[in-house]
């Protein structure tokens, strides 16, 4: 399959919610934690007061505190430059998190959300090729929205060497990618 292996993740409450006509899935997407582990829980916390009921998290954690943050929730989870897969992998999947490395790839509302950290130029540009609808990406530590070949390429910014840090509340239905600070 690739680098992307094709997942769907569905919370069973919440399908049959959208399928009655609710709204759809909103996305809390956060990146470049670097250890930053009180930032990444104010993250959190902002993202889903937002209204977010996933949350993504495009890797570069260095340290399993940041990862406490997404535990109990529907999180999913790719590894960056700075990461050690071997060692956050089985402390992530026993805290209920969705490991997804180097890359993953969800369905929301039948729309192909892809991830990736984005330091590893084939897996970003698989997702282009394949034209995902999606693809949200980390590592560059700046807040971007920008179609590339009919691909709808968002980073949320960092949460640690950035000015400001920021994360984004995204929905794939509507289209919807609001970038909010993080103090």
């Amino acid at each position: 399959m690739g680098l992307f292996a094709a997942h769907s993740y569905h919370a069973p409450a919440m399908d049959l919610d959208r399928a009655l006509g609710e709204s759809p899935a909103m996305l809390g997407v956060l990146s470049d934690s670097h250890g930053e582990s009180k930032r990444t829980q104010r993250a959190v916390a902002t993202l889903l007061s937002a209204g977010a009921d996933h949350i993504i998290h495009c890797g570069d954690f260095e340290t399993s505190r940041c990862l406490d943050q997404l535990a109990g929730l529907h999180a999913h989870v790719v590894f960056g430059n700075n990461d050690d897969p071997a060692e956050l992998t089985s402390y992530a999947e026993d805290l209920g998190i969705q490991v997804h490395h180097p890359a993953g790839e969800l369905d929301f509302d039948g729309i192909r959300v892809a991830f990736t950290h984005g330091h590893i130029g084939s897996a970003v540009d698989a997702a282009i090729e394949r034209r995902v609808p999606w693809l949200l990406v980390g590592h560059s530590h700046t807040a971007m929205d920008t179609q590339v070949h009919g691909t709808r390429m968002v980073n949320p910014g960092a949460l640690s060497r950035a000015d400001p840090y920021t994360v984004a509340l995204v929905c794939p239905a509507s289209g919807l990618v609001k970038f909010i600070p993080i103090p």
